[in-house]
């Protein structure tokens, strides 16, 4: 069984001699997404002084105006035989 190749402009060529060209369909104009964008929620933070062991565990924390008690008590932690430990900014989200 062998099969007749027709190439396409060939039937292309039979079509438009006999009359029936395609209708084109006219496009409809792209519709415009409007994007709506959320509204911008506003984090505060606050600045605190944390003391922290060798495994950056927090051990306590101090107000930003405390950074002496907070170095003291990082001292007094480090004297012992618990490790030494250190003062560092931390910041944190205020919730209301």
């Amino acid at each position: 069984m062998a099969r007749k190749v027709v190439s396409r402009k060939a039937l292309r060529a039979e079509a438009e001699a006999a009359g029936e060209p395609k209708a084109k369909k006219a496009k409809k104009p792209a519709a415009k997404r409007t994007r709506t964008k959320k509204a911008a929620v506003e984090i505060r933070m606050k600045v605190f002084w944390g003391v922290f062991n060798q495994s950056l565990k927090r051990v306590a924390l101090y107000e930003f105006s405390q950074k002496k008690q907070a170095e003291k008590k990082a001292q007094d932690l480090s004297s012992g035989s618990k490790g030494q430990h250190f003062v560092q900014r931390v910041k944190e989200e205020i919730t209301e």
